[in-house]
């Protein structure tokens, strides 16, 4: 069993559930509680150490340049733009990639329920209104 968090960080992540499915193992009280403290991951860490500003980061990057360094072609969650993928365009979210020497080797597609690509599609547009805000707000050379 797998389970990737995808989407658009606090704004709205979801979890998707790959392999054998996890709706097979856990009962859905099981499953909501899961998906609610794994999008309140940051909140908790900072509950426990008083940060999250360190951890997580510094654990994804390194993660990410051995991955890199190695030429593992790892299969690891990280933040890219997608340009159709998940039905989501010109807007990045945290999707699984595999990682090597030449960085994103190829985005990998999950297999999502109807609810879970609704949940991504959703997180996604909210990402895309901050972007657009953020643009605004800045101007066109931010």
């Amino acid at each position: 069993m797998k389970v990737s968090v995808i989407g658009a960080g606090n704004v709205g992540a979801t979890a998707a559930y790959h392999q054998t499915p996890v709706t097979e193992l856990l009962d859905e009280p099981t499953l909501a509680r899961i998906v609610k403290d794994t999008k309140a991951g940051g909140g908790t860490l900072t509950k426990m150490l008083g940060t999250s500003a360190w951890y997580a980061p510094g654990t994804a990057i390194a993660t990410m340049v051995e991955a890199i360094a190695m030429n593992r072609h790892a299969v690891i969650p990280c933040i890219t733009y997608l340009d159709g993928e998940y039905a989501a365009y010109n807007v990045c979210a945290a999707v699984p990639v595999q990682l090597g020497h030449k960085g994103i080797e190829k985005i990998i597609t999950l297999e999502l329920t109807e609810d879970e690509q609704k949940q991504f599609l959703a997180s996604t547009e909210k990402s895309a209104k901050v972007n657009e805000s953020l643009h605004d707000i800045l101007g066109a050379n931010a």
